[in-house]
């Protein structure tokens, strides 16, 4: 999958250099981060956390090619609802790196253009907070998709991103399943 996933994108790197036309996009941004697997004596609810990075646009006529990178800190609650297990809100952090396809709705020289997008992305485990990192994979795969507005030089963009794979090492010893995230961000776009 791993390498199926990069040639891929090797390819369409190569074929969206032949438009040439670069936008480097600084971003930050909020999400809310939720784990599948509901426990019996509780469940796991999504909480805010944030990103900052950034990504590199090849290709702006329709369609277009977008690797990124962004330091990432998602966050989640344990609820017990009630039961004698105590609440718990845990932080687990980041480096994502997003490789996303895109198409751009509209004109091309409209001041204000509508895209949709998706693809596919790693996050690496750099840390956690009350959650003991050995317990969960270092590394994780996700599908994700979106949609976003530019205005002039200011974006806004929103994805959903599904894990393909679960957050936990033994699953046998603890099982949160896989990550449901929610990513909103803005930035800028700076055209080179």
């Amino acid at each position: 999958m791993k390498k199926l996933f990069l040639s891929l994108s090797a390819l369409l790197f190569g074929i969206m250099m032949t438009q040439a036309q670069l936008v480097i996009k600084p971003a930050v941004g909020v999400n809310f981060t939720d784990l599948s697997k509901d426990e019996s004596s509780g469940e796991f609810k999504a909480r805010t956390g944030w990103q900052i990075g950034g990504s590199i646009v090849f290709g702006e006529k329709k369609f277009y090619l977008e690797p990124g990178v962004f330091y990432v800190q998602k966050s989640s609650k344990f609820d017990s609802s009630g039961s004698s297990l105590e609440d718990l809100e845990f932080n687990i952090s980041g480096i994502r790196i997003p490789v996303t396809i895109g198409y751009s709705l509209g004109k091309e020289t409209s001041a204000v253009k509508m895209r949709i997008f998706g693809g596919g992305s790693a996050f690496i485990m750099t840390n956690t907070k009350n959650i003991n990192k050995d317990d969960l994979k270092n590394a994780s795969w996700g599908l994700y998709a979106g949609a976003g507005i530019d205005f002039s030089m200011f974006f806004l963009e929103g994805s959903y991103e599904w894990s393909l794979t679960n957050v936990s090492d033994d699953i046998d010893n603890i099982d949160v399943g896989k990550t449901r995230t929610i990513f909103i961000q803005a930035g800028i776009r700076i055209k080179l």
